[in-house]
């Protein structure tokens, strides 16, 4: 089965890309012996299908529905997993508080801060420009 899948989506692919660049819809549908073969342009996905009592019923190849199968238990295991470590970890997770001297050095840092911003501020109001340490001044012509 596989050595016959094999070429399907080679072909599928092919004409996934021709499909979309003259502009058809998205799924395209040729006859074969025992029904149709479904290709989606989008995804490339093929499906075999057959008339059924008047409607026309599809599954997707047995390679693409293993790799699906095997991606849902995947997702499906990755989910459980998540939702086992996520409940434990917000019931036993504490918010980690700050210890006192990190409390300290972020208080003193702001300190220093806003004292030098008072400074800024008092010497804009008593008129002085502020000096910027490193800068050197610019003569002024007289």
């Amino acid at each position: 089965m596989r050595i016959h899948a094999l070429p399907l989506i080679v072909i599928a692919t092919f004409l996934a890309g021709s499909a979309q660049a003259e502009g058809e819809g998205r799924y395209r549908m040729d006859k074969t012996e025992g029904g149709f073969v479904r290709l989606d342009t989008a995804t490339g996905e093929v499906s075999l299908c057959r008339e059924r009592d008047g409607q026309i019923v599809c599954r997707m190849a047995a390679d693409e529905r293993a790799a699906f199968e095997k991606e849902l238990d995947l997702l499906t295991k990755r989910v459980e997993a998540l939702e086992k470590g996520g409940a434990t970890a917000l019931t036993d997770a504490k918010p980690a508080l700050p210890t006192d001297e990190e409390i300290d050095r972020t208080m003193s840092i702001m300190e220093k801060m806003m004292q030098r911003f008072m400074g800024i501020v008092k010497n804009l109001e008593d008129g002085e420009e502020e000096t910027v340490p490193g800068k050197d001044t610019i003569p002024q012509k007289t």
